[in-house]
């Protein structure tokens, strides 16, 4: 790289500068406005309990006190202040913060101190004579961002530091969501597993009662097999059912940066699934683009790149440099700071890259280039998070209905199979109605267990795509 140095006077270098610090301007990074932000209402109709209203933001914030239930309560705030990914965002931000502590620097003066002695003996016949010298030095520069290079990449920082807050925060939506969902996961396999065991009483029962007709010579063998291998069909469902509890419990424990089956003795007592609220508050489009970490951090990423360009437009212009030196050289140490033995320099010089402008242009549409990528970046993750929420508003509102009718038919299910077998015990009816009911009952029952908590699960998902979780 060639360079051009001009050397000047420091009398006209320093009223240069005083005009070029008062003229200078620093471009600050600007926020992609979205057509989005004038949005007032939802796509998706309400049709299930919610509310096209503003959002309580204390409520929004710990969203998870909807369920009433004091346990999901607990590990949710135990999981903010334990959990592994929250301390990794934490580190993000102290990571930014150094970056841009390292960057401000640059604003003061380089000084650097030096020192040395050197020294000699000469020998005669009456004696020795030691002869030293002794010098001290302190150079120092210093740069004054007249086009707003450092300011501008400060101010970059500036608007990292800030993405790395949003980023913990996205977290924290993330973890509080996944905690919620693992919950209720643990409360449906054991609500399944409640059914599955009540169930198999009734089908050791049937048994029992085959094994009796056929001794009276009532029943068929065949009977006999059929029942026996309902029973073993449905225990072996049971292991499966109390392995997904486990692995559960265990997925907890890790959010709460414990250790596999700390959380056992805690979680093992059967719970029912939270019931829904009755209604729920889902606010405006709009609201978005305050609310989402995931939106607000990459608007803070448009803000911290467009600066940078700023950056890669500044280095086109001249680097004006101001340089001084403090030098003292004499043999007695004493005497280091006396007017004779100090001496100083001043001066100033102005520094243009003239070979490579090709590479500092490049740099700049370089960055020009990120920006338009992170405005993209801003634009699908604002159009994702409108998407989460139309389609979650949609699945909660289906999946009520969902589970309503499977209420009823699991009401349906439990009173066709009282009649099969009332009638297959006053011998109206064969065993393989009564066996048939039994299972559609199980079915049923298991059925409405997982919709139970699929709405759940539901509302944990557009309260995700809401942005709760963090204050």
């Amino acid at each position: 790289m060639l360079q051009r140095t001009y050397h000047i006077p420091a009398a006209v270098f320093l009223g240069a500068a005083l005009w070029l610090s008062f003229v200078a301007t620093v471009a600050n990074g600007q926020s992609v406005q979205s057509q989005l932000a004038a949005e007032q209402s939802w796509k998706t109709v309400p049709a299930g309990g919610e509310v096209a209203q503003p959002a309580d933001e204390a409520a929004l914030a710990h969203w998870w006190t909807v369920f009433n239930d004091p346990l999901l309560t607990s590990l949710e705030e135990r999981a903010l202040k334990s959990n592994l990914d929250l301390r990794t965002a934490l580190s993000n931000i102290e990571q930014a913060r150094a970056n841009r502590f390292s960057a401000s620097g640059s604003y003061l003066p380089s000084v650097t101190v030096n020192g040395s002695s050197t020294g000699n003996r000469t020998s005669n016949w009456s004696g020795g004579m030691l002869n030293a010298t002794n010098s001290a030095g302190l150079d120092a520069s210093w740069e004054p961002d007249f086009f707003g290079a450092i300011r501008k990449n400060v101010a970059s920082h500036d608007a990292s530091i800030q993405a790395a807050q949003e980023g913990l925060r996205n977290t924290m939506v993330t973890l509080t969501a996944e905690l919620a969902t693992d919950y209720i996961d643990l409360r449906s396999y054991q609500a399944q597993l409640a059914v599955t065991q009540s169930n198999l009483v009734k089908y050791r029962e049937t048994y029992e009662m085959t094994l009796d007709k056929r001794r009276s010579g009532l029943a068929a063998d065949l009977d006999v097999t059929q029942a026996l291998e309902t029973v073993q069909s449905t225990e072996a469902n049971v292991p499966a059912l109390e392995t997904s509890i486990q692995q559960t419990m265990n997925s907890m424990a890790i959010l709460l940066a414990l250790r596999p089956g700390a959380l056992d003795a805690e979680l093992a007592e059967s719970k029912p699934i939270p019931v829904v609220p009755a209604e729920v508050a889902v606010g405006i489009p709009a609201d978005l683009l305050r609310r989402r970490p995931d939106v607000k951090q990459a608007e803070r990423q448009i803000a911290a790149q467009s600066l940078q360009v700023g950056v890669a437009k500044a280095n086109l212009y001249p680097t004006f440099s101001l340089t001084g030196s403090f030098l003292t050289n004499v043999a007695n140490l004493l005497n280091v700071l006396s007017p004779a033995a100090i001496g100083s320099t001043v001066a100033g010089s102005v520094e243009q890259s003239i070979v490579n402008r090709r590479a500092l242009h490049a740099q700049v549409k370089l960055q020009n280039a990120l920006l338009d990528q992170y405005e993209i970046a801003y634009d699908s993750t604002l159009l994702g998070a409108v998407k989460d929420v139309e389609n979650s508003l949609y699945v909660f509102g289906k999946d009520q209905v969902k589970r309503k009718s499977l209420a009823e038919a699991a009401d349906s299910a439990e009173q066709a199979a009282e009649m099969s077998r009332e009638l297959y015990v006053s011998g109206l009816q064969g065993f393989l109605t009564v066996e048939d009911s039994e299972r559609t009952v199980l079915s049923a029952q298991n059925n409405l267990v997982q919709a139970d908590a699929t709405v759940d699960t539901d509302l944990i998902a557009l309260y995700k795509a809401m942005g709760g979780g963090w204050k």
